[in-house]
């Protein structure tokens, strides 16, 4: 990640906070992200009683000191039936989720703003079906089954706020069949990021322009054989390249009426740098305004370079050099603060 969260002040409740975490810690004895297929084996399942399981116990007990206190035989036997009930259902829920594999898939690359899909595969190599398994993160929780011999694929979606490399959120894999009375958990970091792009900026922006004489900047060819882009409107223009979509558009933004460009026969390369925008103070904006021309260059096929400092990219053009660009453009370091 290029940008980092600040630390959180410690609240007025943090010592107390501090021994349920450091006896959660000793508990469930939290991993880091694992690579690879995960077992869930028994020292990673946890169970316990859920709320109804809690007053299922609760109602036993006071079912056994009715019957003893009345001498009820019959009282014994619906106690102790349920009581067996209780302790099966136990073990069902417990092997419903023993020996489940858990594997992970990849995350495709998305844009600032948009959700980040994170695949993971749960994989059932018994030959009996597993009921209502939750895979659940602190965004969302999604429930299958899982028949027997099979396996599925979940997508555990999470929003998206900055550019950088997202981590995979900890999982929870929870379920409480077949009666609810108690529930079973594993936990699972999955070793897996999502390479989040800047967002681009708003559609119809000129390519730069470059200084006289460099050869770098957009297509100048005086041809009409393909459109490539749009640029601020001159008063040397042929009014006919005028970009009448946007008029409206612009006179009501009070920004610069823009020209139709096309490329001739010949066209030079386009030059995207970063170091050009330094009339945008924020950083973050000139990152959306480079990959917004990306973007577009790549759309109208043309080639380009991207220049990050004293990193340069290209000049190539297609997919593998729009995908290069876009993910220089999401790791690019921030400036040091003057």
């Amino acid at each position: 990640m290029t940008a980092l969260a600040g630390a959180r002040a410690p609240g007025p409740d943090a010592p107390a906070r501090a021994p349920r975490a450091r006896l959660a810690n000793w508990i469930f004895k939290p991993r880091g992200p694992e690579a690879g297929e995960v077992l869930l084996d028994r020292r990673r399942v946890f169970i316990f009683p859920s709320r109804y399981g809690l007053g299922f116990a609760v109602s036993l007990l006071a079912f056994l000191a009715a019957s003893i206190n009345y001498d009820l035989a019959l009282g014994y036997v619906l106690t102790f039936y349920l009581a067996a009930a209780g302790l099966t259902a136990m073990l069902h829920t417990f092997g419903n989720q023993v020996q489940l594999r858990l594997s992970p898939l990849d995350a495709p690359a998305v844009f600032a703003g948009e959700t980040a899909v994170f695949r993971v595969v749960l994989d059932n190599r018994r030959d009996d079906e597993r009921a209502a398994i939750w895979v659940k993160s602190a965004h969302a929780a999604v429930a299958h089954d899982l028949p027997a011999a099979s396996a599925t694929v979940v997508e555990v979606r999470v929003p998206t706020a900055r550019r950088g490399r997202l981590p995979a959120p900890r999982l929870t894999i929870d379920t409480r069949f077949p009666l609810g009375l108690f529930r079973a958990w594993s936990y699972w970091q999955p070793a897996l990021d999502c390479l989040v792009y800047p967002a681009p900026a708003g559609a119809h922006l000129a390519f730069p322009e470059a200084p006289a004489g460099s050869g770098d900047g957009i297509p100048r060819g005086d041809g009409t054989e393909d459109f490539a882009g749009l640029r601020e409107y001159r008063d040397t223009d042929n009014p006919r390249h005028l970009a009448w979509k946007t008029v409206a558009r612009s006179l009501a933004a009070g920004t610069p009426l823009l020209a139709k460009q096309f490329t001739g026969a010949a066209a030079a390369e386009c030059v995207l740098d970063l170091d050009a925008l330094g009339a945008i103070p924020d950083f973050e904006a000139r990152l959306s305004r480079l990959t917004r021309w990306v973007l577009d260059a790549d759309a109208m096929r043309l080639r380009y370079a991207l220049r990050l400092g004293a990193r340069t990219l290209g000049p190539a053009q297609g997919e593998a050099h729009r995908r290069a660009c876009l993910e220089a453009l999401a790791l690019a370091a921030p400036p040091p603060a003057a």
